[in-house]
């Protein structure tokens, strides 16, 4: 090879190494000391309780991954702890609304993670948006979300409340029950329910002998209880958050009323809370949506599995988790699978990975499935009926039939 020919291929390569050294400095240089993570949580109000333990689950899984030296973010090809910016948006829209301008505009957090349910989703979904900016959403469920094909939203920790009540209807049908009552706050977590029910059973030519919507702010179902009994419904559903089922749930027992079925929502997920507020007389032989920790996913292919997260966080926590618990964790693992496969640190980045994970994916909630449209499918919750055994409720799960745990008891037996 000619001397001259090898002083360029020398020049060439060295050239070439500056810059690979420029480029990987410059790369560097742009890595955050720390990824900023931005949410809300509620410490007062209607949605208090499963809010904060949304968020001390998501804080349970940041305070853990911070312990192994942070995410690992793969833009940077390192390691970077995290940060929670969390605001307290006391159970108000126009509150969070505020905070989660906040946290886009003046903290300008890199991960936007919204506060629990589809109340005080709703305003973060509009704002994240416009700001293009990823929303990651735990548990806002509201089927007006998922309306068309969106970059910036993503339903992580709980399905889009237009499939929850599909396994319900089919039990109905498989059960012959027809004579079906519906009471559902006017929201869009529970009436997006009571529209699906509806349209699964009006397929099978079952029309509700009941059918009424309430505020989410209802507390009083006394004379609510006694329209509904007018009817002699087969079966009552009761599509509320927490505190409409508790209100719902003391009325009915002190009533004197029964039906031969009685289902509401948040028993599957707050059991302690449900318990400890209604009793265990009232929940007895009621039917709900389980979910985990209720039920269980042993085989995950990212995270802790369920058990695994339940012995982890009660060594951590000193109690047991409920269902927003797993959520917030589970919240914190998308985050964290999402930031180790995005190539570039960006929010169309950071959404493209989450779509890839889509349909690969098993948390310790179950299949991890977002459609265009970032409604998440996967995590169907089964029916159960809570039934009384050994001083204790027994969360018996009875349709369908290939997680059946056991029978249901109907009619439901008197008190």
């Amino acid at each position: 090879m000619p001397l001259h020919t090898s002083r360029n291929i020398l020049r060439q390569f060295a050239a070439g190494l500056a810059l690979s050294a420029t480029a990987l400095a410059a790369h560097a240089a742009t890595a955050p000391s720390e990824i900023k993570i931005g949410t809300l949580y509620a410490s007062s109000g209607p949605f208090a309780v499963a809010s904060q333990g949304q968020y001390e689950g998501l804080k349970y899984w940041a305070d853990a991954i911070n312990k192994e030296g942070g995410v690992f973010v793969k833009a940077f090809n390192k390691k970077i702890p995290v940060k929670l910016v969390a605001y307290d948006d006391q159970s108000s829209t126009s509150t969070a609304t505020t905070l989660y301008n906040q946290l886009i505009t003046q903290d300008k957090v890199d991960v936007l993670v919204a506060d629990f349910g589809s109340v005080l989703t709703s305003v973060a979904v509009p704002l994240a948006a416009e700001h293009h900016m990823l929303l990651i959403d735990p548990t806002g469920s509201g089927a007006n979300f998922f309306t068309k094909p969106t970059n910036y939203l993503a339903d992580v920790s709980i399905p889009s409340s237009t499939v929850w009540p599909i396994p319900l209807a089919n039990y109905l049908v498989q059960q012959n029950i027809k004579k079906i009552a519906i009471l559902y706050g006017a929201n869009d977590f529970d009436a997006s329910q009571a529209a699906t029910l509806k349209e699964v059973l009006a397929k099978h030519g079952i029309k509700p002998v009941y059918d009424h919507g309430v505020p989410t702010t209802e507390s009083n179902y006394t004379i609510l209880l006694h329209a509904i009994a007018a009817t002699q419904p087969e079966a009552v559903l009761e599509f509320g958050y927490a505190p409409n089922d508790i209100a719902f749930l003391k009325a009915l027992d002190q009533s004197g009323l029964h039906f031969p079925m009685t289902f509401t929502i948040f028993p599957g997920q707050l059991l302690q809370l449900l318990t400890k507020n209604v009793g265990e007389k009232a929940l007895a032989y009621t039917y709900t949506y389980p979910t985990p920790p209720l039920v269980k996913y042993e085989k995950v292919s990212y995270g802790m599995n369920t058990q695994q997260f339940v012995d982890a966080f009660k060594a951590a926590t000193k109690k047991e988790p409920n269902f927003l618990d797993c959520s917030g964790y589970n919240t914190g693992l998308i985050v964290q699978h999402m930031l180790d496969m995005a190539p570039k640190f960006d929010q169309l980045a950071f959404h493209q990975a989450i779509m890839d994970m889509s349909g690969k994916t098993t948390t310790l909630l179950g299949p991890f499935d977002v459609n265009a449209n970032g409604a998440q499918l996967g995590q169907p919750f089964p029916v159960a009926q809570l039934q009384p055994k050994g001083g204790k409720l027994d969360v018996v799960v009875v349709y369908p039939q290939d997680k059946a745990t056991g029978k249901a008891v109907y009619p439901a037996p008197k008190p």
